[in-house]
């Protein structure tokens, strides 16, 4: 699975540099008639850049604001957004990560808007309460009902699990039940049917599954009982039976299941493109690719994430936030633009028709999960990921992902069946520790002038 295709912010470590720079300015200007021009940069591509030129030009229309939108590729926008926060040029408003707002908040570089979605006529009941919590901070915590907002949700990801109806039924498999997720032995049993050879060559060419470890294994883990991190978000857990469990089913899926491509099959075409060539029977599935999804050449659908063990199905729900510029020249304007795209019907509408994102409105995505010609047709799972069951990523809310991305820098041995789980998660978690420790230090010295 590609990661770049992925709207979660696991890290930001590369812009915690330069945003402890200085508090920039922006240059939103506007005419010499006194008109007003800000600046919003986001990454996407055609189909969201589409989306926000007809969003926006509507907003102008009503408002008689000018915006300037600068858009990149998602996996340039972190460097250009740096760039600007280093050359004094930050955008009005722009795409903010979660895992990248305290580094803003500590550097001085995003507004508090608390006051000003206060003030408006925004109703944050009718928004999707993880979205919008993700961008409170209350100094110490972030995601907290508590603290103060530094952002409203653009959207939010809820990571749903889909699977190849067609494929499925061509096996004679009964279809997986929507509402009841598969546990761990019946999801294995259906991997090993669906993984055959189909052309007759003596050579397998169609897998069960294909999961990537690095956005993957939290539901496994989760639904077992375990977590990355406590509550407190101070101490690293991954050195527990019920953890080690989970990392290890995932190593067997292709080591001892052999229910996904190998590595030398994985080389010649990933899993991300062997699913969508119609090779892999169970894959995940965000928001964002359903627009690609609606096209493959086989039918598709949504069930619940199999569980591990008894702590119920499991994903994680990724988020991008929609920020203002602490010295923007228009910040009333600026804000206005972030509660227009991120609240108001007939933005979110034309968002949610180009089929890049779950509304963020509750009641537009009740309506939006119950159409009749809704593809896929259990578009509910993400209503339910979203409201129920969810949870954020484990680095979303600390200060860098260094401690988490530490856990997959050394994996691949697990993977290959060189090493067991219990004993590389021994190994890594008083690493991981210090890391985690290291960036509790590095958020009390930031914060400690302010």
């Amino acid at each position: 699975m590609k990661k770049s295709r992925l709207v979660v912010g696991a890290t930001c470590a590369a812009l915690v540099g330069a945003l402890a720079l200085t508090a920039c300015s922006s240059d939103g200007g506007g005419g010499d008639d006194g008109s007003k021009k800000i600046t919003f940069m986001f990454r996407g591509g055609p189909d969201e850049k589409k989306a926000y030129e007809a969003a926006i030009d509507k907003y102008t229309e009503a408002t008689g604001v000018d915006v300037e939108m600068i858009v990149t590729d998602a996996d340039q926008y972190a460097t250009k957004l740096q760039a600007a926060v280093a050359g004094n040029n930050v955008p009005d408003v722009f795409y903010i990560e979660q895992a990248s707002l305290q580094s803003y908040v500590a550097s001085g570089v995003l507004l508090d808007i608390t006051d000003q979605v206060e003030a408006s006529d925004v109703d944050l009941d009718n928004l999707w309460e993880y979205g919008v919590d993700s961008y409170r901070f209350d100094g110490t915590l972030q995601g907290t009902p508590e603290g103060r907002l530094y952002g409203l949700p653009k959207d939010i990801g809820p990571f749903s699990f889909g699977y190849n109806k067609t494929m499925l039924e061509a096996a004679g498999i009964p279809l997986p039940d929507k509402d009841t997720p598969l546990t761990w032995e019946q999801f294995v049993e259906i991997c090993k049917q669906l993984t055959t050879d189909t052309d007759g060559d003596g050579a397998v060419d169609q897998w069960g599954t294909g999961l990537n470890v690095q956005w993957n294994l939290q539901s496994m883990v989760w639904s077992n009982g375990a977590d990355f991190i406590d509550a407190d978000r101070t101490t690293v857990t991954v050195d527990t039976p019920e953890f080690a469990d989970a990392l290890q089913k995932f190593a067997d899926l292709t080591t001892v299941d052999a229910v996904t491509p190998s590595a030398s099959d994985a080389a010649t075409l990933d899993t991300y493109q062997r699913w969508m060539a119609g090779e892999i029977g169970f894959f995940p599935v965000g928001p964002w690719d359903v627009s690609v999804y609606n096209d493959l050449d086989f039918d598709y659908d949504l069930i619940p994430w199999p569980t591990v063990g008894d702590g119920g199905t499991a994903t994680w729900v990724g988020s991008l936030g929609i920020g203002v510029s602490a010295t923007s020249k228009h910040p009333d304007e600026a804000v206005e633009l972030v509660t227009y795209l991120s609240a108001d019907a007939q933005a979110q509408q034309t968002l949610v028709d180009a089929n890049i994102q779950v509304p963020n409105l509750i009641d537009v995505a009740t309506d939006w999960a119950q159409a009749a010609d809704a593809e896929p047709a259990n578009r509910q799972e993400f209503l339910d990921i979203a409201q129920d069951y969810g949870r954020a990523m484990p680095a979303a809310f600390t200060y860098g992902a260094a401690w988490y991305d530490e856990l997959w820098t050394n994996i691949q041995p697990v993977l290959d069946g060189k090493q067991t789980a219990a004993d590389y998660l021994a190994d890594v978690q008083p690493r991981m520790q210090a890391l985690l420790d290291e960036s509790i230090a590095n958020a009390e010295q930031a914060f400690a002038g302010r």
